[in-house]
């Protein structure tokens, strides 16, 4: 489905180091340690993807994508139309436009330049991080908003935690904002379980260590969408069971093992206000929301069902790109605590780009996701079930993630990239195909044609 870059130069692969390392702590560095230089680094992660796009393409490797070009193009008419037709700011469409030219090409990108094994390793440098990200949202958690740990953008003592429940706010980490927190530990629930169920992989402490990180996550994030995404992992892992019964064993240990550490988990004062808060929080929410149909129709589709109905009444070319972020929204009206546009992201597409494009973009990003997703079915079937999880969890971030939000992009382009990347094969597998296709007897004719050539 994918082409894959033959022994890519290892600088690109580097560059998606960085790209990853950059998620996870450039609110480090926007709270802690170069707060004076918070606003260029919202998009500190640009210029990688920049190089990433432009060196891939000089050195033939950027991928044919149908998809990608089509969305690019897209995202140019768009812009045109915003500057003409919208708002008519240059530097709000160019912030808007840079998610599609710059970032969605990375999920092309990645899933050509990495192989199944970079994935694994990716996975298991989570791994390493998940029990002290875990220990920092602990501290987050019982101090107050002026500690250092919980110190905002810009080094505001106002503190980045957000609204949660009982009293205590919902920890950032090492994010400017609390949905990092949510999307770094679904992550890693997703190594995490998938090593259960194949652990000769990994490290066994490592992997115990990490699992306790990430069910110490959950009542401490005090985040719905954190356990959605987990529930969502723990679903592709019955999934994957019921396609191969040889998993099964496996999938009972992996639950026993889970449940004892919930069990000692549970024992431990630590614990008990942040399971009050997170019960707590689900209950004052749920009845906001209308219930569980409120739940999952407004929070989890992200607006979708309203983004539709509403879709009539939006102009035809759009507000203008970069109307709906929040950057845009601050650099048009100085303020950047309302939406201009909407807090969905379907709502946003569309209300920025207008009804043909808007609805266009939807349905690439649709596309997108479900061509993954019946690769990555295929492979379950036949016992590989890495990319399966990697999918179940990225699917909703592909379709609907708000990708206004730089966190928000940088995770969903990452899973992406990476589900692409795991529907390889191995390297040793697909060394030893090549070997064999060098050795049939086509290829041996042929090479033996080129000698006799050079001979002459």
């Amino acid at each position: 489905m994918y082409k894959t870059a033959n022994d890519p130069p290892k600088v690109l692969k580097q560059a998606i180091w960085v790209y990853f390392l950059l998620i996870l702590f450039e609110g480090a560095l926007r709270k802690w340690v170069l707060p004076q230089l918070a606003d260029p680094l919202l998009v500190v992660r640009d210029p990688i993807a920049i190089f990433l796009i432009g060196y891939s393409w000089y050195k033939g490797v950027l991928p044919n994508s149908l998809m990608m070009y089509g969305m690019m193009a897209l995202t140019v008419a768009a812009t045109v139309a915003g500057l003409t037709l919208g708002h008519g700011n240059l530097t709000v469409a160019v912030y808007g436009a840079r998610i599609f030219l710059l970032h969605f090409p990375l999920i092309f990108v990645i899933g050509t330049i990495f192989r199944r094994e970079d994935v694994l390793e990716i996975g298991e440098v989570t791994l390493w991080i998940t029990l002290p990200m875990a220990i920092l949202i602990v501290f987050q958690f019982y101090s107050p908003q002026s500690a250092f740990v919980n110190w905002g953008v810009g080094g505001s003592e106002e503190g980045a935690g957000f609204s949660g429940a009982n009293g205590f706010m919902r920890p950032p980490a090492t994010f400017s904002f609390t949905n990092g927190t949510a999307h770094f530990f679904g992550f890693a629930g997703i190594f995490c379980i998938y090593h259960w169920l194949k652990t000769e992989k990994i490290n066994k402490l490592l992997l115990i260590m990490a699992s306790v990180g990430v069910l110490i996550a959950i009542p401490f994030s005090i985040s719905r969408t954190l356990t959605f995404m987990l529930g969502l992992t723990v679903l592709a892992a019955f999934v994957a069971v019921w396609q191969n019964p040889r998993y099964v064993k496996k999938m009972l240990i992996t639950g026993a093992s889970l449940t004892l550490l919930v069990l000692l988990l549970s024992k431990t004062e630590l614990l008990g206000p942040a399971i009050d808060a997170f019960l707590a929080r689900f209950t004052s929410a749920s009845e906001v929301e209308g219930g569980m149909q409120g739940t999952f129709i407004d929070r989890f589709l992200g607006g979708m069902y309203d983004a539709v109905l509403a879709s009539p009444n939006a102009p035809f070319f759009g507000q203008g790109i970069g109307m709906g972020t929040n950057a845009g929204t601050q650099l048009l009206t100085g303020d950047s605590t309302d939406f201009l546009i909407s807090e969905g992201e379907w709502g946003r597409l569309i209300g920025e780009m207008g009804l043909l494009f808007g609805i266009t973009a939807i349905l690439i990003r649709t596309t997108l996701a479900v061509k993954i997703g019946l690769q990555s079915i295929k492979k379950v079937s036949k016992g590989d079930i890495l990319p399966w999880m990697l999918f179940t969890s990225s699917f909703v971030g592909i379709v609907q993630g708000q990708w206004a939000q730089p966190t928000n992009l940088g995770f969903n382009v990452l899973m992406a990239g990476l589900t692409l990347a795991a529907l390889k094969p191995q390297k040793t597998l697909w060394r030893i195909l090549k070997r064999v296709e060098l050795c049939s007897p086509e290829s041996l004719e042929t090479r033996s044609n080129e000698t006799s050539l050079q001979a002459h």
